[in-house]
C-alpha cells in the first residue's frame, strides 16, 4: 500500500532544483540574450584583459546556439531523436491506463487521450500520477464522463522516477502489471524506461503537445529530456528497482529526520 508519508518531509531533489533554475532563466529569452551580450561586449571594456577575444568568441558561439536551439526546425529534429525508438501502440487491452502529470498546460490533452482510451475499452482503470496533477486530472476525467470507480491517483510524486515507484507501490499490489502509459512524446522514452525498471509492462500512447504552447516551452520540453536521460542513466534509474525496498528506504529516511 502506498505510504502517504512519502508526500512530506522529503529532501530537495537536485535535478528538480537545477530544472527549475534553468526554466526560469531559459524561458526568459531577454535575460539570456542580455547576459550573453554582456559576455561578448564587456571584455572589450577592460583594457588589460588578455582573454577578451576568447571570452567574446565563446559568448558569440553560445548566443548562436541558444537562438538556433529554439527554432522550430531544431526542436523538431531533437524531438525526432527522442521518439524514434518508441514502439507503437499495438492496441491490445491492458490492466490500467497511467497518466503522468506535467503541469497545467499539458494536462488537458492527456486527459482527452486517456478518456478516449478508456471509452474504447482498453483498460478498466485510469490512474493519474504527479504532484499538482493527480487530483486535477481525476477531476477533469470526471468531467469527461469517466465514473469514479474507474479512477485513482497519487499526488505526491515530483519526478518521473517517483511517478514509477509510487504508482507501482499502489497498482502492483492490486495485481496490475501491464499499463498504457500516457504522456507527451518528448517525455515518453524516459518514462518507458523508468516504469519498466519498476516492474511494469509498458505500452506507450503519446498525448500531443498543445499547438498553443509557446516555442520556448516546446524547446525546453525536449532539452530537459536529453538532460533527464543522461541524469537517469548515470544514477542507474533505468535498472530494475525493488519497489518495496525503495518505499521502505524513503520512509525510513523520513522517520530518522523526524526523530
Amino acid at each position: 500500500m502506498f505510504n502517504q508519508l512519502l508526500c512530506i518531509s522529503r529532501p530537495i531533489n537536485q535535478w528538480l532544483a537545477i530544472k527549475s533554475m534553468m526554466a526560469k532563466l531559459l524561458m526568459t529569452p531577454s535575460l539570456v540574450i542580455l547576459f550573453i551580450s554582456a559576455l561578448i561586449l564587456l571584455p572589450w571594456l577592460i583594457p588589460r584583459l588578455r582573454l577578451k577575444r576568447v571570452l567574446s568568441t565563446f559568448g558569440t558561439i553560445i548566443l548562436v546556439i541558444y537562438l538556433s536551439a529554439t527554432l522550430p526546425f531544431t526542436v523538431a529534429i531533437a524531438n525526432k531523436g527522442l521518439v524514434t525508438f518508441i514502439p507503437p501502440d499495438p492496441g491490445n487491452k491492458v490492466d490500467a491506463i497511467v497518466i503522468l502529470g506535467r503541469g497545467e498546460q499539458l494536462r488537458y490533452s492527456r486527459v482527452k487521450v486517456a478518456a478516449r482510451l478508456w471509452e474504447m475499452g482498453r483498460a478498466p482503470l485510469i490512474f493519474a500520477s504527479g504532484v499538482g496533477d493527480g487530483e486535477e486530472i481525476v477531476e477533469q476525467l470526471k468531467e469527461e464522463g469517466i465514473p469514479d470507480k474507474a479512477l485513482a491517483e497519487e499526488h505526491c510524486s515530483r519526478t518521473t522516477k517517483e511517478n514509477a515507484l509510487f504508482t507501482a507501490s499502489i497498482l502492483q499490489n492490486q495485481g496490475i502489471k501491464q499499463i498504457l502509459l500516457v504522456t507527451d512524446p518528448p517525455h515518453m522514452l524516459r518514462s518507458i524506461l523508468t516504469f519498466k525498471s519498476a516492474g511494469f509492462e509498458v505500452i506507450p500512447h503519446s498525448s500531443p503537445v498543445p499547438s498553443a504552447l509557446v516555442q520556448s516551452r516546446k524547446a525546453m520540453l525536449v532539452f530537459y529530456e536529453y538532460m533527464g536521460l543522461v541524469s537517469y542513466g548515470l544514477h542507474g534509474h533505468f535498472l530494475p528497482s525493488d519497489v518495496n525496498q525503495q518505499d521502505h528506504q524513503q520512509f525510513a529516511s523520513i522517520k530518522s529526520r523526524d526523530n
